[in-house]
């Protein structure tokens, strides 16, 4: 399978689970996969996105070694709103390395702060540094004054999950 060919084809939930089933049975084009993510347009990285997404939930550990990359490409003031999704998605369900947690929180409380971020972004992003405070105590004072500030704009979900987390950090 070409990926860039089958990635432009379309961009719909049936293709997406094509092009993830077919990289389950060939694994070295992980790497192709990545380095489209992290280094192609911007129509290949949008598409890439939804792969990389529901490939880091049914093989996490394929993705893992590229958390470095992806915590670098969320600094790209440019990079289109499905790469910070699917990223932070993913972020969120695997233990970050310690050795990340400082920049990747930044990064997390950044996306949670944003008045023009989207909902999925912030919510993700709220697991995200809340995963990582968890490890630092200090920090939870932080976290859950931003996400008592975010609550009364939230959506029902937004609202759900930081309710949840503020539950978690007063204990």
């Amino acid at each position: 399978m070409d990926l860039r060919k089958q990635l432009l084809k379309e961009h719909s939930k049936e293709n997406t689970a094509k092009i993830v089933s077919y990289i389950e049975g060939h694994p070295a084009l992980v790497e192709e996969l990545m380095d489209i993510f992290l280094n192609e347009t911007y129509r290949l990285i949008q598409r890439s996105a939804w792969v990389v997404g529901d490939l880091g939930r049914s093989k996490p550990e394929w993705i893992r070694p590229y958390i470095p990359q992806m915590i670098e490409n969320l600094k790209k003031p440019d990079i289109h709103v499905a790469a910070r999704r699917n990223t932070m998605r993913y972020l969120q369900e695997v233990e970050i390395d310690e050795d990340d947690w400082g920049e990747l929180l930044d990064i997390a409380l950044k996306l949670l702060s944003k008045n023009d971020e989207t909902i999925a972004v912030k919510v993700f992003s709220m697991t995200v540094a809340y995963n990582i405070v968890k490890h630092i105590p200090e920090l939870k004072g932080e976290l859950a004054i931003l996400i008592e500030d975010q609550l009364p704009y939230g959506t029902a979900g937004f609202k759900s999950r930081g309710q949840k987390i503020l539950s978690a950090l007063n204990k």
